[in-house]
């Protein structure tokens, strides 16, 4: 189904980690520590500004593989890696891109399922890398037949 897309990567998207979208991210989480949003805190720790939760990352635009159509809902989400080199810090541009890693199928008691593996990248604006992410997406049977594929 999506075995072709394998090696596939998008183009390098800007993001900014905004002061107000780390503050809600954080809320949502059930995770307002103080170095994620108070101010004070941020200005008064080793990073000199407030850093974003270690999920936050999942907000950012990678770009888009053209072709790779995946349903809106359905979907269930088998796994999340996020890799540090260091913590994404308050008011810096992000650029991150997507690569697909792998798809392959596995039937099981309720139908064919495909397992399609991504990692998303994003550095700085120097080119240094900041963080990796994998990710397994699962599409299950019935979602399959709701793509008609």
């Amino acid at each position: 189904m999506y075995e072709h897309f394998k090696g596939s990567v998008s183009e390098k998207v800007k993001n900014t980690v905004e002061r107000g979208l780390v503050k809600r991210f954080a809320e949502s989480i059930g995770d307002p520590h103080p170095i994620f949003i108070d101010e004070e805190v941020g200005r008064n720790s080793r990073y000199g500004n407030n850093i974003a939760p270690p999920t936050f990352p999942r907000i950012f635009d990678a770009g888009k593989i053209d072709g790779l159509n995946l349903p809106s809902k359905g979907l269930i989400h088998g796994e999340q890696k996020y890799h540090y080199i260091r913590p994404l810090v308050v008011g810096e541009d992000i650029y991150c891109w997507t690569e697909v890693q792998d798809y392959y199928e596995k039937t099981g008691s309720n139908g064919l399922m495909g397992f399609l593996s991504v990692k998303r990248y994003g550095e700085d604006s120097d080119g240094k890398l900041i963080f990796t992410e994998e990710a397994v997406t699962i599409i299950t049977e019935a979602v399959r037949k709701a793509m008609k594929v």
